[in-house]
């Protein structure tokens, strides 16, 4: 399960960088780092990805996933199983999906005598205006 402190963080950060991976059903493993994470409770996380990506294909054939987190004290691996619950969100300029990721298990990556000192810097690097809108938009899916 998720612990609740990490569930507070990432609800009051709002984007919450996040590496995700997924495998296709031919086995092979493809990694991406993503800002659109919701956790919904200890056990259910949403994400948003183009859906056109290599990560929501992979979704779509397989359902696997890990996630790994990263957050102060805490390096944790999330592994479960993904559903599309959302095609395509409304009034985005492209098209993304929404998955619910259920996870099964959660697993403490951080090796003995280390630790995470915070979360993975992260910022806006075009328009900024835009993108905020659009993380704003993105969010409101998840957390519908």
């Amino acid at each position: 399960m998720l612990p609740r402190d990490l569930i507070d963080l990432m609800r009051d950060l709002n984007v919450f960088p996040v590496v995700v991976s997924t495998v296709d059903k031919e086995g092979n493993i493809h990694i991406t780092f993503i800002t659109w994470v919701y956790p919904v409770d200890e056990r259910t996380i949403r994400i948003a990805v183009s859906s056109k990506a290599k990560t929501s294909q992979n979704i779509r054939e397989t359902g696997k996933v890990a996630i790994q987190i990263f957050a102060p004290d805490k390096a944790l691996s999330c592994y479960g199983n993904a559903k599309e619950i959302v095609e395509k969100i409304e009034d985005i300029p492209f098209p993304v999906s929404v998955f619910e990721v259920e996870i099964d298990t959660v697993e403490n990556s951080l090796f003995p005598g280390a630790t995470i000192t915070g979360i993975i810097p992260f910022a806006h690097t075009g328009n900024v205006l835009k993108m905020t809108e659009l993380d704003d938009k993105v969010l409101r899916a998840l957390k519908a």
